[in-house]
């Protein structure tokens, strides 16, 4: 039987027990995908009793089929490429899926950051919090680009994902922490009681509150 969560709040609840071995660690610190992550994070560093912080992601995904990645972008510039797909596009597609994305990565790193410092995690470890992993390529990108901007240690927490997804991210990540993982893994939300869309006045309130 699939265990349903609540809200994403009880889900940081549930995670949070998971993570317990990292209450009041001095060099962690918690990252909150953008944006439905985020309140699953916000519970998170607040029972770890760790900084929060988010982390904007932009997958670029092939013209004609999105939910394939060929890279990610990431804050301070970071570019991650995946040059086995990438090579299936020409440069100008390259250069406009980039220019899209790259534009809202920069909205929302305005619209969240909101005069915080850039976001370093040199010799930190990072605990990369989401909702959920259906296929894990953002959570993915996450990792690599949590790595660009130094963390020692990449940690990936997430309160229910596929199987699949579970053993791509195993292998990127230097820990995976999975509370449920059903064997028949349906869409995200339908692990959740609510599951609304996360609104950018949650993230900054979120931020506000423990960042």
């Amino acid at each position: 039987m699939t265990t349903t969560f609540r809200d994403r709040e009880d889900a940081g609840r549930v995670l949070a027990d998971r993570l317990a071995g990292l209450v009041g660690h001095s060099d962690v610190t918690v990252l909150g995908l953008v944006r439905g992550g985020v309140p699953v994070a916000r519970v998170v560093a607040e029972r770890l009793g760790v900084p929060l912080d988010v982390l904007v992601v932009r997958k670029l995904g092939l013209p004609l089929a999105p939910e394939v990645a060929f890279g990610a972008l990431g804050p301070n510039g970071v570019r991650v490429l995946n040059e086995t797909v990438a090579a299936r596009l020409d440069t100008g597609e390259i250069t406009e899926v980039q220019r899209r994305e790259q534009a809202e990565l920069e909205r929302r790193e305005q619209r969240y950051r909101a005069g915080r410092p850039p976001l370093d995690l040199t010799g930190r470890t990072a605990v990369v919090v989401d909702d959920g992993l259906a296929t894990g390529a953002t959570a993915r990108a996450a990792v690599q680009v949590a790595r660009h901007l130094g963390a020692r240690r990449v940690v990936v927490a997430v309160p229910v994902g596929s199987q699949q997804a579970y053993e791509m991210l195993a292998a990127e990540a230097d820990e995976v922490v999975c509370a449920e993982r059903p064997a028949d893994f349906g869409a995200v939300g339908t692990y959740y009681f609510d599951f609304h869309e996360v609104s950018d006045d949650e993230v900054t309130n979120a931020l506000a509150a423990i960042g």
